[in-house]
């Protein structure tokens, strides 16, 4: 039986750049970092008060995926759909993230559900900064 999400998974390029982009930039921490038997590396991060759900930090491998394979996950790198991340102040959060020079797509909007602004990682994935609204 499914128990609950605990890993969701972004392709990369260069794990070390993405590892400092996530740490530096977005203020995550380093959850698991292993050598897997193939020879690739395991990394994730998580926000630090909260690492329920890891992001396991991907860079394609032929020895997992198959040359083919690989190729065509790497050319799917930035391409990723939008993930939300829950924050306590959308546009605080959003003029921190921008001053250390991560991509703004679009500023704070407020909507009846919650507060939210785009922004994109270093490859140029999108995702959501989200405030709900007072009380939830």
């Amino acid at each position: 039986m499914i128990e609950r999400l605990s890993h969701v998974t972004i392709l990369v390029r260069d794990q070390e750049e993405a590892l400092k982009f996530y740490t530096e930039k977005l203020g995550f921490e380093p959850v698991e970092d292993a050598k897997m038997p193939s020879g690739d590396r395991w990394l994730t991060v998580a926000p630090k008060k909260c690492k329920d759900v890891q992001i396991v930090l991907q860079k394609p491998s032929p020895a997992v995926f198959g040359e083919e394979g690989a190729r065509e996950m790497i050319r799917r790198v930035g391409q990723s759909a939008a993930w939300a991340y829950k924050v306590d102040d959308c546009q605080r959060t959003f003029d921190e993230l921008t001053k250390k020079g991560v991509k703004a797509i679009s500023p704070p909007v407020k909507y009846p559900f919650a507060t939210e602004a785009f922004m994109a990682d270093l490859y140029g994935n999108p995702f959501i900064l989200m405030e709900p609204p007072t009380g939830k």
